[in-house]
């Protein structure tokens, strides 16, 4: 057993069947069949592509590959007198956690990543014992990858347009900030507060495509005093930046009773 032609191979097996695995589990996660509307399900499928790559690979090249080490050496020495028995038994290790459980649903898919293992093991080992290529086994499943991708992509529904309403909600979200007192939609909010009157105002101006400057002014007036402050983010679709604060550099002084 050719300890670098080993490695090799068992390396390649593991990239493709994690990548396979991957792919179709994140393809069922997505489920492009659903009936509610579905926004960017190709990046959806990549990050679920992505974590199920992370479980499915440490399972694959540390168990995966010992077991399938192991089957070959016994295979090698006469144990195991044939490529369909070297094959099933990798079902049937692929198979023991699913047991172990007593959860039949993932014994047979466990069974069934395993004998793709040892067939696509099987088949690369054909081809380097014919000095054949086998870049296409790194080349085959990012290709599909990308296809899957695509047609998700294609196939979602379009995403709503970001309005200035929703730059707003975005900004006004969550508590314990700067924006808890101000109106949760575009307006302005009065009252006597302390003897003070008060106005407070959200408001929001388009600076580009679907993004917003997003301004909170709180003004304050009693008699002869009076003061203000503004508080503003660029909001977008996809992030909130704050812009920084102007006015009053002191509380506002019923804030303080």
């Amino acid at each position: 057993m050719d300890a670098g032609n080993l490695l090799k191979r068992k390396i390649t097996v593991t990239f493709v069947v994690t990548v396979v695995t991957s792919i179709f589990l994140a393809f069922l996660t997505v489920d492009p069949m659903k009936p509610e509307p579905a926004y960017n399900m190709g990046h959806d499928f990549l990050g679920w592509a992505s974590m199920f790559s992370l479980y499915a690979g440490a399972v694959i090249l540390i168990y995966g590959n010992l077991v399938s080490v192991g089957l070959e050496y016994l295979l090698q020495r006469g144990a195991i007198k044939r490529n369909l028995s070297y094959m099933l038994l990798h079902g049937v290790f692929g198979s023991a956690i699913g047991l172990i459980f007593q959860e039949a649903m993932i014994a047979l898919f466990g069974a069934a990543i395993a004998i793709f293992y040892a067939s696509t093991d099987r088949w690369l080992l054909n081809r380097m014992k014919h000095q054949k290529k086998i870049w296409l086994f790194y080349l085959f499943p990012i290709l599909i990858c990308g296809f899957v991708w695509g047609y998700l992509q294609v196939i979602s529904d379009p995403l709503p347009p970001f309005t200035a309403e929703d730059a707003v909600a975005r900004a006004t979200d969550g508590q314990g900030t700067a924006t808890d007192l101000f109106p949760e939609e575009i307006g302005t909010w009065e009252d006597t507060i302390n003897g003070y009157h008060v106005e407070r105002e959200t408001s929001a101006e388009v600076i580009g495509n679907e993004t917003y400057i997003v301004t909170f002014t709180e003004s304050w007036q009693k008699e002869e005093e009076e003061g203000s402050f503004e508080i503003a983010y660029e909001v977008d679709r996809h992030s909130l930046t704050a812009r920084g604060m102007e006015g009053a550099n002191t509380t506002p002084p019923y804030y303080d009773n």
